[in-house]
């Protein structure tokens, strides 16, 4: 599945999705050091959505993924909790690939 083209998810940005359809961005992308990375949008600890509005996981210098539920911050590289209740726990990660200039997701994930 098509998440976006790569060029739109900019150095220090997150950027969610509904692939399902359910009006709820599900997971969410990001590119730090140049890597991007797609974590299910879900804190380990409350088990609820990270972001406060669309689009924002990140901390305003784009340094971490936060959950504005309890303030938990999350390391961008691997989504290790590393400040709040959750800390030693990580976001799921999930599998992705980038081709042809797209950042695409395998269906099956999505279900799980």
């Amino acid at each position: 599945m098509e998440l976006c083209r790569l060029d739109e998810l900019g150095e220090g940005q997150a950027r969610g999705f509904d692939p399902q359809g359910r009006g709820a961005d599900s997971l969410f992308a990001l590119r730090y050091l140049g890597q991007v990375r797609v974590y299910r949008n879900l804190c380990p600890h409350l088990m609820v959505p990270l972001e406060y509005r669309k689009n924002r996981f990140l901390s305003a210098d784009g340094q971490w993924i936060v959950c504005y539920a309890h303030g938990a911050r999350f390391t961008p590289e691997d989504g290790t909790c590393v400040h709040g209740p959750c800390r030693g726990e990580a976001l799921e990660a999930l599998d992705h690939k980038e081709a042809g200039g797209w950042l695409l997701l395998p269906l099956e994930q999505l279900d799980r």
